[in-house]
């Protein structure tokens, strides 16, 4: 049957409502998020008053000295202050160093886990693999108590009784191989919710591809290596960006909780710098004018990834 002109022409503007109370259905479902990100993460942004303040607790801000720019500068004003700043830039730069290193470590999972041809086993090993992410970092603390610690340790126990050392050893209280403890804890706890984004990635790969490829004669691994593997290079693109824009963004639960006076000096990062000096320190001036310092850097390590992505793919992600 064919349609008339006046009949294309009614049907179309009905089209175009439809679209648009499409698009304002779509605007009011996502309200509700853009509220909480402004409450959550544009709203506290006006603490930065802080940082020119030379703010005490139990004094109001109004009543407060103003100090400009001086916790600023008070960063690297002297030799002591710049030990400490350089110290704790190490430490950051060095545990999120490993951290991108470790990156493919998800995407080799993933792809190890969807070569398996046991479906039951399969599942098992994701669900064993993605339950640590949902464990709190406390927990996983005393899991690594009851593992390494001096007092009835699993590690201790095991290695006197086998005669292999003397007297068991703090290595908790360690100060040796600190980034890469912290490296390998971090991996352990999300290596199986990581590769997540990456089977579904996979799983939306068109399998044509994968027959095309066998028709040629491709073995397995070739198969991975010219079909897998550039078929979800475009979310570990992504991802990285992102990885690369949060480099001083460490968080500080892991920190906090796994640190000690032994390991102190190689444990504390950026993150657990700003909480120690801000709420034990009670300096919340130079700790608001340290976190507003990171803010910046990592908005600049977000366009600089972001450029780098569009120069070496031609792909941004912003």
């Amino acid at each position: 049957m064919q349609v008339g002109p006046s009949q294309a022409s009614t049907s179309t503007p009905i089209r175009e409502r439809f679209q648009i109370k499409s698009k304002h259905w779509l605007f009011l479902m996502a309200c509700p998020f853009l509220v909480l990100v402004f409450i959550f993460s544009y709203l506290p942004l006006g603490g930065w008053i802080y940082a020119f303040y030379d703010y005490r607790p139990g004094i109001p801000l109004s009543k407060s000295d103003f100090v400009g720019f001086h916790w600023f500068t008070a960063m690297f004003s002297n030799e002591v202050q710049r030990s400490e700043m350089v110290r704790v830039l190490r430490n950051t730069f060095a545990i999120s160093s490993l951290g991108i290193l470790t990156s493919v470590l998800p995407v080799i999972f993933a792809i190890m886990l969807t070569e398996v041809r046991n479906a039951s086993f399969k599942k098992i090993v994701q669900t064993f693999t993605t339950l640590p992410n949902f464990i709190s970092w406390v927990l996983v603390y005393s899991f690594a108590f009851m593992l390494f610690s001096v007092d009835g340790g699993f590690l201790n126990n095991v290695l006197m009784s086998l005669g292999w050392i003397e007297e068991p050893t703090n290595i908790l209280a360690s100060n040796q191989h600190t980034w890469l403890a912290m490296t390998l804890w971090g991996v352990w706890k999300g290596l199986g919710w990581g590769a997540i984004m990456y089977i579904a990635a996979i799983t939306g790969i068109d399998q044509e591809l994968y027959e095309a490829a066998k028709v040629d004669g491709a073995s397995r691994f070739r198969q991975i290596w010219h079909v897998t593997i550039p078929g979800i290079m475009p979310t570990f693109f992504v991802l990285l960006v992102l990885s690369i824009a949060n480099f001083i963004n460490n968080g500080m639960e892991q920190y906090f909780i796994f640190a000690n006076a032994m390991n102190m000096s190689n444990i504390e990062v950026l993150d657990l710098y700003v909480y120690n000096v801000g709420i034990t320190g009670s300096n919340f001036g130079f700790a608001t004018a340290v976190s507003i310092m990171k803010s910046f850097v990592s908005l600049f390590l977000l366009f600089l990834a972001n450029g780098l992505s569009k120069a070496v793919r031609g792909e941004t992600i912003i």
